[in-house]
């Protein structure tokens, strides 16, 4: 079964347009190294929780977007070995320059237990 890394971030509502760019060249070094596919969602209905939230668990401000992306990879191996693959790779080191706070980036990979298609 596959592997998911999961993401959520705040990123500046004006930073839209550049963030799209930053994770569509990430993306292409991703799947160069192993991933299925990875999917960047900009939200649009993110509501506040009542104990937590997206925007809690981020601390974002006024003026930024919550997102939540993830990278699907065939296995946790392949993850692995891909992972280490692109903090060697000098195309990732000149995208450190990122249009948001990675301080405030929530991550952790994940093992499907449930996976249901139509």
């Amino acid at each position: 079964m596959s592997y998911i890394d999961g993401f959520v971030l705040a990123v500046p509502t004006g930073n839209k347009e550049a963030f799209r760019s930053h994770a569509e060249a990430a993306a292409r070094i991703f799947i160069e190294h192993g991933a299925i596919r990875c999917v960047e969602c900009w939200g649009d209905d993110v509501p506040d929780g009542k104990v937590t939230d997206f925007k809690g668990a981020v601390k974002a401000k006024d003026g930024e977007t919550v997102l939540f992306s993830f990278i699907e990879w065939p296995d946790k191996a392949t993850r692995d070995a891909g992972s280490a693959k692109m903090m060697d790779d000098p195309r990732m080191k000149d995208m450190m320059d990122m249009p948001f706070d990675g301080k405030r980036m929530i991550y952790g990979g994940f093992s499907p237990i449930v996976d249901v298609s139509r």
